[in-house]
């Protein structure tokens, strides 16, 4: 069994920002596999599925993205999914804007959301699929810029991101981290 989680921040107004390339990948993933988050559950938006013969379980905390771990850690606790077996995908403001980067494991970098799911689980040695966003303009709080929209040519490239990390996604559970990063980390 995998949990796969994508973050994000939960209401109208994140819709579609540089923060929220996480949820909307897990939105993406959820259609072609005909999954559908419907359950309100450990702090998150929750549904489950099977994906190529592994069971899945499919999450959007609704911590708000700083908080993101409290969900996880419960989800995991309560389906006894270790650690290794949770994929996370989020936005990465060190990639270009539609860049798609497999890592197996690693430090949760600048990204608050990883850094509380790190605090709660209290490992690194899980895969993360990362989506580049782009960095900042000079004179943006950093803040500000990922609650941001991006441009109709930034869309075009996320949206093509999306579709590849959705993919990336299915690569991790069948084949392993390494393995796909092999073939998406280009």
């Amino acid at each position: 069994m995998f949990v796969i989680a994508g973050l994000g921040n939960p209401g109208a107004q994140y819709e579609r920002s540089r923060h929220n390339v996480g949820f909307d990948t897990i939105d993406f993933f959820a259609a072609e596999y005909r999954i559908t988050l419907n359950r309100v559950r450990h702090k998150g938006l929750v549904g489950e599925g099977v994906v190529q013969g592994n069971r899945v379980i499919l999450v959007k905390p609704q911590t708000f993205m700083n908080l993101s771990g409290e969900s996880l850690q419960e989800v995991l606790h309560f389906y006894k999914v270790p650690p290794a077996n949770l994929i996370v995908v989020y936005d990465d403001i060190d990639l270009a804007v539609g860049k798609v980067r497999i890592r197996p494991r690693g430090s949760a970098g600048t990204h608050n959301g990883m850094r509380s799911i790190l605090g709660r689980i209290g490992t690194e040695e899980f895969p993360r699929v990362r989506i580049g966003v782009g960095r900042p303009p000079a004179g943006w709080q950093l803040a500000d810029f990922v609650l941001s929209r991006f441009s109709g040519e930034e869309r075009t490239a996320i949206n093509d991101a999306i579709a590849r990390a959705s993919t990336a996604l299915a690569a991790v559970m069948q084949s392993g981290a390494e393995a796909a990063m092999s073939r998406y980390n280009a």
